[in-house]
């Protein structure tokens, strides 16, 4: 089974950054607590100074590691993922700030290594770099793991910065890929998908409504609504035919 094939199954659950309200975020133990809980896991991932792929949600350590009980990087803040190469970042714990133990910094490749084994469909949220790497550099660094892993029929790339989209095709066609927006539909919003070659688009629940729904699932996307806790919330979106839905909460 392909991501695509998966978005044939109803009433999708997709562990938000993991198994988060269990283990911190976007780490390998993260995903192992999400096996057997969900349809698929979301991480996101940025380049470190060096280009190496890793999972991060911000564009800054500060608030998932220790960076800034660390006395050498002291001068370096606001501790940027970016200014920092993949050996130093190494040095960090991104596991004590949730609940005292040491997690090492999860690299795009372990992670998909870990999805090819379990096995764990991901969507891989490419966090907007463009103002530090070339769109093209940005690409093939999360393109290149998934072509090492062979692990490409597990993942859906998706990204707020909607200028990856098309180039993800181009360097991979087979993965699907998904346009996220925050806070308004772009007008023509279905010619506007074309345009980026996508499969899927994923909004955040504020902006998610019946019509919209309806509407982009008679065009042929699929629909995936973000982030959304509250069960009787979840029904609701998958009554108006949603495919999938990100949450925090996977329960036990």
């Amino acid at each position: 089974m392909n991501f695509l094939e998966l978005f044939k199954k109803p009433n999708l659950i997709a562990a938000h950054r993991g198994d988060r309200s269990k283990k911190p975020e976007n780490t390998l133990s993260a995903l192992v607590s999400s096996v057997g809980k969900c349809d698929f896991a979301e991480i996101d991932v940025e380049l470190t100074k060096d280009l190496v792929p890793v999972i991060l949600h911000d564009e800054t350590l500060a608030r998932t590691s220790n960076i800034s009980e660390i006395k050498t990087f002291e001068a370096r803040a606001p501790w940027r993922v970016s200014d920092f190469t993949f050996q130093e970042l190494q040095q960090l714990d991104f596991g004590s700030w949730f609940d005292g133990n040491y997690e090492p910094l999860l690299t795009l490749e372990k992670a998909l290594t870990f999805a090819k084994e379990a096995p764990l469909f991901l969507n891989v949220e490419i966090k907007d770099m463009s103002e530090t790497f070339a769109d093209s550099v940005v690409i093939e660094k999360i393109i290149a793991p998934i072509k090492k892993t062979q692990s490409a029929q597990l993942i859906l790339l998706s990204s707020f910065y909607h200028h990856y989209l098309p180039l993800c095709k181009r360097y991979a066609p087979s993965i699907p890929t998904a346009a996220l927006e925050a806070d308004k539909h772009q007008k023509e919003l279905i010619t506007y998908l074309h345009t980026l070659e996508v499969d899927a688009y994923h909004p955040a629940e504020k902006i998610a409504t019946r019509e919209l729904v309806e509407n982009l699932r008679e065009a042929g996307f699929f629909v995936n609504v973000y982030t959304v806790n509250a069960p009787s919330r979840q029904q609701e979106l998958f009554s108006w035919g949603v495919n999938g839905i990100f949450t925090d909460n996977l329960g036990e």
